[in-house]
């Protein structure tokens, strides 16, 4: 299996080498070359030798550089090798509900392991061999992010709907002995991985040297899952429960691993109308991609900077009339923040989820359309967003619609504000 090579750095060890754009990379130290990993970890040393065919024939090229030196080549994907896909067919799945004009890219079902490492992405490890457990421990690929979900093998084969679901704990267990990190998350259901399942869970996960945190988010439904299994999402109660649960083992766990390990996200707390821990129960914030400690990170990072801010910037004041556009969830948490930490004429709007349906609350899948709905009705200069709720390149909402169309379609500014407690801050002095 060969990587053909698509350009070679100016200068660089692999240049000098006389490498050329169209060469094919086959091995690096008489090892095969799976992946980028790979070839990370092998071209790591001083004096690299790599086997690289030209025009048919094989060729060894020894390379001298700077130890974790680049070589300088270049090849026709990052990863050096195509997507890996999922394959369960989750009960809770969110791409099997998302609606008929969702964009196609929206239904790529990836669960790959290595984008695990780079992005921090939860992956289900269902399409890991033995083999491929083997090379993550070889190449020291840690933290991982994984979506355990139970560790009770019967019920993660009926959640995931493969038989490759029951060797979870298996795995982990192999990649906790070979010294690889990782942390761990459970997408919630109500009377299915919830109660004695959680509890169960947590006891054998924290028993793993491994293993990080534990997070634990509640299930995602949106309208559409006509033909989908019968699920439903918490109740206020039930939600406490799962928080009195996870608060139990936190206090445990805490004294016992110094750590509290178990993170419930936001949507629990804000489902539960219990309020959030404090800064330091955080410990870091490492789940916060995962909707861990958002609002408690954002009220703490605002404040610092409404406390320490220069005289005179505090204070509600400005000329012009600014409005918040977010999820109903987060909307009394943020008319609470600015109502304790004025700085101008702003109020706050919940926006209902017509997109996805009103189950679907938090502020990032707030599409084009449902933003601009709404906001039209709303008396003011400028409308500030999450940027969350724009895909990663910053200009096009998951409808779609693009942040310059949102902006002409609503005749006033869509500022996008970015995650921090300071962005806001600033963001709303540099507008009002």
């Amino acid at each position: 299996m060969g990587h053909r090579i698509v350009s070679v750095d100016r200068g660089s060890a692999a240049a000098k080498g006389g490498i050329l754009p169209g060469d094919e990379l086959i091995a690096v130290n008489g090892e095969v070359v799976i992946d980028f990993l790979d070839f990370q970890a092998l071209t790591a040393e001083k004096r690299v030798a790599l086997t690289i065919k030209r025009n048919g024939e094989k060729q060894i090229v020894t390379l001298r550089k700077d130890e974790y030196a680049p070589t300088g080549l270049n090849f026709e994907t990052p990863m050096m090798s195509g997507m890996r896909m999922c394959c369960n067919h989750c009960l809770f799945c969110f791409v099997d509900q998302l609606p008929a004009s969702a964009r196609p890219t929206m239904r790529v079902k990836d669960d790959d392991w290595r984008m695990s490492l780079m992005m921090g992405n939860y992956v289900t490890f269902t399409n890991v061999s033995d083999r491929e457990l083997d090379r993550i421990i070889k190449r020291h690929a840690s933290p991982l992010y994984i979506s355990v979900h139970c560790t009770d093998p019967e019920l993660r084969t009926r959640l995931l709907q493969t038989p490759r679901a029951a060797k979870i704990m298996d795995q982990l267990k192999k990649l906790s002995d070979g010294g690889i990190e990782f942390h761990c998350q459970a997408v919630l259901c109500p009377g299915l991985n919830d109660g004695e399942v959680l509890e169960r869970s947590i006891r054998e996960l924290a028993e793993l040297p491994g293993a990080l945190s534990f997070a634990l988010v509640p299930v995602g439904l949106t309208n559409h899952r006509d033909g989908l299994c019968d699920l439903r999402k918490y109740t206020a109660e039930e939600a406490k429960e799962v928080i009195r649960i996870a608060d139990r083992w936190r206090e445990k766990l805490l004294i016992e691993k110094g750590t509290r390990f178990v993170f419930p996200s936001d949507e629990f707390y804000l489902q539960a109308d219990v309020p959030l821990p404090d800064d330091l129960s955080y410990e870091g914030y490492e789940q916060i991609d995962d909707g861990v400690g958002l609002l408690r990170l954002l009220e703490t990072e605002f404040a610092d900077s409404y406390d320490f801010a220069e005289p005179g910037v505090t204070g509600k004041q400005g000329t012009q009339r600014l409005a918040i556009g977010c999820g109903l969830s987060a909307a009394p948490f943020l008319t609470d923040l600015m109502a304790r930490y004025p700085l101008a004429d702003l109020t706050v709007h919940g926006i209902e989820n017509r997109f996805f349906g009103p189950n679907v609350t938090v502020s990032g899948l707030i599409t084009g359309r449902d933003l601009t709905d709404y906001m039209k009705d709303v008396p003011c200069d400028k409308v500030l967003i999450t940027e969350c709720m724009l895909r990663s390149e910053g200009d096009r909402f998951l409808d779609d619609m693009t942040l310059e169309e949102a902006t002409q379609r609503l005749g006033r500014p869509i500022i996008p504000v970015g995650r921090r407690g300071e962005d806001l801050f600033n963001t709303i002095i540099d507008n009002r």
